[in-house]
């Protein structure tokens, strides 16, 4: 049993309250480069290890263990935050939180206790979950044969950076675990391959797994957390839902910067300035509107979370679920929106390398195909019509 340690250690937070006055500091900090990590593709090393020395990891630790378990909304308010000033740094942690969720509903006794000890250290987890090689993204060929584990990964956000790597395998049972795999374990190779458009530092790259040595503490059953009413995809997915609500955020404050900034009269427009047509002052004025939806939505869909994670029925889950579907479909929408109402009424100049303001329509559109819209409306209106509760994973 390998026992991993923080590359820095974290502090310890004492409420909801402080963790959310934490993301704001580092927000700040995060918000002054991002333009220019995105523009020369500089990974934000520094910037996450300063997330988990700042406590911010360990926020989702259950109170028997130490933690503060805050509620879903405000963990969801804190992704928000942090995309908001980097969205590819507020994507980074989104795996982590679900690995902590996976621990918390199936890990045993011992696990929790080790590796929730760990995660209050600073420990930062990454993944490694999806495969090229299986014909569905829930479905894997990574596997753990007498304690060896041998498989390749891809889109595995987060584990350039981690010091474990939570890994999705089947057992010789066939059924599928979840690997809490130490970064520095030999036979595991981080491949920096991550050539995306957009959310181009999120360091989600491949990874390669050859005889690599697994420890029995460190499985994790990982299947039947679907087989039973949890809240694990119901999580995943309203952390999602925040990312694309700070992508959308950065691009309508940045917006409304640019226009600010670059006021000055319209030859024969029949106003004064860009930010005197009424046209302008239209469209500005719906989407600020669409952005505070979002916002109550995300409380809305943290709040049927928790009250799942209290009594976990298929009811209380699948209701979960379909609040999660509602803003997880309404914040890619916005997102869209407003990196493309950036470019409509800031022009061309807004993609100019100096503002790189293009980034945000770039990491909005990348970032909302990781589960497609189109999967959530056809759930929502099935329940809503037919009673029928949504499928049980981590992709809905």
């Amino acid at each position: 049993m390998t026992q991993v340690q923080p590359k820095h250690p974290a502090i310890r937070l004492e409420t909801a309250r402080q963790a959310l006055a934490v993301a704001q500091e580092l927000a700040a900090d995060f918000r002054r480069d991002s333009a220019l990590r995105d523009r020369e593709r500089q990974l934000p090393h520094t910037e996450l290890q300063q997330f988990f020395a700042s406590g911010l990891g360990a926020i989702t630790v259950p109170r028997a263990w130490g933690g503060i378990d805050i509620p879903t909304a405000t963990l969801a308010a804190i992704v928000a935050i942090i995309s908001e000033a980097d969205a590819a740094i507020g994507q980074v942690p989104q795996n982590h939180y679900y690995a902590l969720e996976v621990l918390r509903v199936n890990g045993s006794e011992a696990q929790q206790r080790r590796l929730f000890a760990e995660v209050l250290a600073g420990v930062h987890l990454g993944n490694a979950l999806a495969e090229f090689s299986s014909p569905a993204a829930h479905q894997r060929t990574t596997r753990i044969e007498g304690l060896r584990l041998n498989g390749n990964k891809f889109y595995a956000t987060g584990a350039l950076f981690a010091d474990r790597i939570p890994t999705a395998a089947r057992g010789e049972d066939n059924k599928e675990q979840l690997v809490f795999v130490p970064r520095q374990q030999p036979g595991v190779s981080v491949i920096d391959d991550w050539s995306g458009f957009g959310q181009r530092t999120t360091g989600s790259g491949s990874v390669q797994f050859v005889d690599v040595a697994v420890s029995a503490e460190d499985v994790v059953p990982f299947q039947t957390a679907f087989e039973r009413p949890t809240t694990v995809g119901p999580l995943a997915q309203i952390l999602h839902a925040a990312i694309d609500q700070g992508i959308a955020r950065a691009a309508f404050n940045d917006m409304l910067a640019f226009l600010r900034s670059r006021a000055r009269p319209w030859p024969d427009s029949g106003v004064d300035r860009a930010t005197d047509d009424p046209l302008t002052l239209d469209r500005t004025g719906r989407l600020a509107a669409r952005l505070a939806a979002g916002d109550a939505l995300l409380e809305l869909a943290g709040d049927a979370v928790d009250v799942a994670r209290q009594q976990q029925t298929a009811a209380n889950v699948a209701t979960a679920s379909v609040e999660v579907a509602k803003v997880r479909a309404w914040t890619t929408e916005i997102a869209l929106e407003a990196g493309n109402l950036l470019f409509e009424l800031g022009g061309s100049r807004a993609s100019l390398r100096e503002h790189n303001l293009d980034r945000h329509w770039r990491n909005a559109r990348t970032h909302t195909l990781h589960d497609p819209v189109r999967w959530k409306y056809p759930a929502i209106g099935n329940y809503l019509l037919n009673g029928v509760l949504p499928p049980r994973r981590g992709t809905i």
